[in-house]
C-alpha cells in the first residue's frame, strides 16, 4: 500500500506527469472510438517521441492509452455497430440493438461502469500478484497450451450471433479459411495469392501478406450497417433510433453481478497469456454470459448482460497483459510490445529485477492504470451525456461520414487499396450474412484466432517433434481439448434435441 501511495504521489505531484496522464487518457478514448484508427495508431505516432521523455512518463503514457483505448472502442460499437477495435466486436451484438430500442445511454453507461470495474480489479490483482501469476502463466502455458486454449475459445464462442449452431460453426470455419490466405508463417510458402477463378488466372502480390482483420471488421460491421440502413430507408421501414441518456439502475447491475465476476476472471486469465489478450477475452466473456444467463434467448437482441460481459472481460485483460511484460519481459500484445520497445530505447530490461532497480517506474505505472480506470467512470459519464446526441443527426448525413472514416481506417492500416476493396466486399458479405442468419462476429473470430492458432500449432509441432499425441500428454492442453470436445458434443446433442422437440410440437 505504501508503494502504491508513493506511486500515486509521484504521478499527481508532478505537473508534467499529470499532463501526460490526461493526454494518454483522452487520446486513448478518442482514438479507441475512431473505427480503424485505434490505440495502436496513437501508440505508433507517439513512440518516437518517447526517446526524449523520462522513462517513467513514457511507460505510464502507454499504459494509460491501453486502458482508455480498450474502453473507447465500445462507444462506436454501441452507437453505430462499428467496433473501434477487435476486442469491441462482441459488444456490437447487443449494444447496437439496444441503441435501436432507444437504450443507447443505458448501453454506454453499462460499458463505462463495467470497463472501469474490470480494469480496476485487474489493476489491483496486477499490483498484488504480478510475480506469482506471471511465473505460473509462462511456465504452464507454452505453444501447445495456447493452441488448446484457442481451440477451446472457438468451441465456446462458435455460435455467437448466428441463428443456429450449424450456421455459427460455418461462419467460424469461413473465418479460419480466410486466415489461411497469405504466406505460410513457418515456411513462407504463398497460399491462395495466385491461381484461377472461373478460368481467369490471377496473381496478387498484396494477398501474400494475408487479409488483415481490420478491413474485414470495418466491412462486416460499418459498411454492412450503412447498406442495411440505406435499404431500409428505400423500403420506408427504417425507424430512427432515439437518443437516450438513461443509465442502468443499481438493480440491473445487481442482477448481472455473477456475469461481472465471471467476466473479470475470464478477461484476466486471457490477458495474462502472451498473444491472446482482450479480443479472445471479450468473445469468451460474451459466450459464458450467454451460456449461463436466464435470458439467453434475448442475447443478440439488445440484452444488457451481453454488453456487461464483453466490456468487463476485455478491460480486465489490460492489467493482466502488463504482468508477463513487467515480471518476465514477455509482451502479450501489440501495445505491450511498444512498451517493451520503450524499455529498450532507454536501456532498461523488464523482468524480475525491474522491481528492485526501477521500483518507482513500476509503481507509477501501476498507480496510473488504477486511476485511469477509475477516471473512465467520470469521463465516460460526461461522454455518454454528449455522444448519444449524435443519434439525432439524420442518417443521410451520418452515412457518408461513417464510410469516409471506414475507408481512411482501412487504407491507413497498410496503405494498400486492396484493403479498401476487401472492406467493401466484406460489407456486402456481412449484409448477406445477417440476412441469412450467419454470424459476422463468427467470421471475425475465426480470422483473428485462426492466425494465432496456426502459429501456435506450428510451434507446438516443432516442440513435440510433430507428434499430435503430445497435446494429450501435457495436462493443461489435454484438459482444454477434452473440455472443448465435450462442449462441441453437448452443443450438437442440444441442437438435435431441440429440433426433435420442435418437430414433435408441430406434429
Amino acid at each position: 500500500m505504501d508503494l502504491f501511495i508513493q506511486g500515486t504521489l509521484s504521478l499527481f505531484g508532478d505537473p508534467t506527469s499529470i499532463m501526460i496522464f490526461f493526454l494518454g487518457l483522452f487520446g486513448g478514448m478518442l482514438f479507441g472510438a475512431i473505427p480503424g484508427v485505434n490505440m495502436l495508431t496513437l501508440g505508433a505516432v507517439l513512440l518516437p517521441f518517447t526517446i526524449t521523455m523520462d522513462p517513467q512518463n513514457a511507460v505510464m503514457l502507454f499504459s494509460v492509452i491501453y486502458c482508455a483505448g480498450v474502453f473507447g472502442g465500445a462507444i462506436t460499437a454501441i452507437l453505430f455497430n462499428i467496433p473501434g477495435a477487435p476486442e469491441n466486436a462482441p459488444t456490437c451484438l447487443d449494444g447496437y440493438p439496444m441503441t435501436l430500442k432507444g437504450e443507447a445511454g443505458k448501453a454506454i453507461g453499462a460499458a463505462v461502469s463495467c470497463s472501469a470495474l474490470g480494469g480496476t480489479v485487474s489493476a489491483v490483482i496486477m499490483m498484488t500478484a504480478t510475480g506469482i501469476v506471471a511465473s505460473f502463466a509462462v511456465r504452464a502455458f507454452g505453444p501447445p497450451e495456447i493452441f488448446a486454449l484457442i481451440l477451446f475459445g472457438l468451441a465456446v464462442s462458435a455460435s455467437i450471433g448466428a441463428s443456429t449452431l450449424w450456421k455459427g460453426w460455418l461462419s467460424v470455419l469461413a473465418g479460419l479459411m480466410i486466415a489461411t490466405i497469405g504466406s505460410d508463417p513457418v515456411g513462407g510458402v504463398p497460399r491462395f495469392s495466385e491461381g484461377a477463378i472461373l478460368g481467369l488466372d490471377y496473381q496478387s502480390y498484396y494477398l501474400s501478406a494475408g487479409i488483415h482483420f481490420i478491413p474485414m471488421i470495418l466491412g462486416f460491421f460499418a459498411v454492412s450497417e450503412v447498406l442495411a440502413q440505406a435499404i431500409n430507408i428505400a423500403k420506408g421501414t427504417r425507424s430512427r433510433p432515439q437518443a437516450s441518456i438513461e443509465f442502468p439502475t443499481i438493480a440491473e447491475f445487481v442482477a448481472v453481478r455473477w456475469t461481472i465476476v465471471r467476466s473479470v476472471f475470464v478477461g484476466f486469465f486471457a490477458g495474462i497469456l502472451p498473444g491472446i489478450g482482450a479480443t479472445l477475452a471479450a468473445f469468451l466473456g460474451y459466450s459464458q454470459a450467454e451460456r449461463w444467463s436466464k435470458n439467453r434467448d434475448n442475447f443478440g437482441k439488445g440484452e444488457l448482460e451481453g454488453v456487461v460481459a464483453c466490456e468487463t472481460a476485455n478491460n480486465a485483460a489490460t492489467g493482466a497483459a502488463m504482468i508477463p511484460l513487467l515480471a518476465l519481459g514477455l509482451p502479450g500484445g501489440a501495445l505491450t510490445a511498444m512498451i517493451m520497445g520503450i524499455f529498450q530505447i532507454h536501456g532498461m530490461e523488464p523482468g524480475p529485477l525491474i522491481f528492485v532497480n526501477s521500483g518507482d517506474l513500476v509503481w507509477i505505472t501501476f498507480a496510473a492504470m488504477f486511476w485511469a480506470n477509475l477516471m473512465i467512470i467520470f469521463l465516460g459519464w460526461v461522454q455518454t451525456k454528449t455522444v448519444v446526441h449524435i443519434l439525432r443527426v439524420p442518417f443521410r448525413w451520418l452515412a457518408p461520414g461513417i464510410l469516409i472514416l471506414a475507408i481512411v481506417g482501412a487504407f491507413a492500416l497498410r496503405n494498400l487499396f486492396i484493403d479498401v476493396w476487401i472492406m467493401f466486399l466484406a460489407g456486402v458479405a456481412g449484409y448477406m450474412l445477417r440476412r441469412t442468419g450467419y454470424s459476422a462476429a463468427g467470421v471475425v473470430l475465426g480470422l483473428i484466432l485462426g492466425k494465432l492458432g496456426e502459429s501456435a500449432f506450428a510451434k507446438s509441432m516443432q516442440l513435440m517433434d510433430y507428434n499430435m499425441l503430445g497435446f494429450m500428454q501435457r495436462p493443461i492442453s489435454a484438459v482444454l481439448i477434452i473440455v472443448a470436445a465435450v462442449i462441441i458434443t453437448s452443443s450438437i446433442v442440444s441442437e438435435l434435441r431441440g429440433k426433435k422437440l420442435q418437430k414433435a410440437l408441430i406434429d
